[in-house]
């Protein structure tokens, strides 16, 4: 006799994408959010942008997919994938798997309407991203504290910059992701030993400062390499 398995819907799981898209303006690590709809658990909450994969696509195409559907961003994002979150409970709707990514784009390769806030999407500080749904809470601080370690040891702060900038532009951008102030003197010195960045024999000028020479990353790859 055929066994009768009841359960049988619960037998898999979905697998799901949500990316923490990241960017840096003004000194400031943000994190982009979206509005998350689903009663009765989540009425009128926020999240990552994130969404089921496709049959027919891969967790990268996914995450693409939702920075641009969800995250309403169209421009290019620098991606690394993160973590698999796999909580039996994430989700309270059913059994939901999430693979998670890392986004990041320079502020200065934002389209205006990308950079404006909406009621589809939005940057909020990344240190005030809270209370969001699902396990989002979780994916934000992993995401962060996985770019704050990546930080000191490859240039994936390179994916933050914009093609031109001065060293205290740099400098401002690690401290936005570590939360804590340099050493300027330290962190000069150390930067332009290793010979990650190369001068352009130039300097911005304007402004209420004095003028100050403009570097750019050598390779667009991201290196494995001691930085702070």
């Amino acid at each position: 006799m055929k066994k009768n398995t009841g359960e049988q819907h619960l037998r898999f799981a979905v697998l799901a994408v949500d990316v923490a898209l990241m960017t840096v303006r003004d000194g400031r690590l943000l994190i982009r959010l979206a509005p998350v709809h689903r009663p009765p658990h989540f009425p009128n909450s926020k999240g990552l942008p994130g969404g089921l994969i496709d049959p027919k696509e891969t967790a990268e195409e996914a995450a693409l997919r939702i920075v641009k559907a969800k995250g309403h961003v169209e421009s290019t994002v620098y991606m690394e994938q993160l973590y698999t979150f796999s909580e039996l409970n994430r989700d309270p709707r059913g059994r939901v798997v999430a693979v998670g990514y890392i986004a990041l784009i320079p502020w200065d390769e934002l389209s205006t309407s990308e950079r404006e806030d909406t009621d589809d999407a939005w940057w909020v500080p990344i240190e005030e991203a809270r209370g969001l749904a699902y396990d989002h809470d979780l994916i934000r601080k992993t995401a962060h504290n996985r770019l704050r370690a990546r930080a000191t040891y490859t240039t994936i702060v390179s994916k933050l910059m914009p093609t031109e900038f001065t060293l205290t532009d740099l400098e401002r951008v690690y401290e936005s992701i570590l939360k804590t102030d340099l050493d300027k003197r330290n962190f000069r010195k150390k930067i332009l030993k290793i010979q990650v960045l190369t001068a352009l024999n130039r300097k911005r000028t304007g402004g209420a400062f004095r003028p100050a020479e403009l570097y750019r990353f050598t390779s667009p790859s991201v290196k494995e390499i001691e930085i702070l």
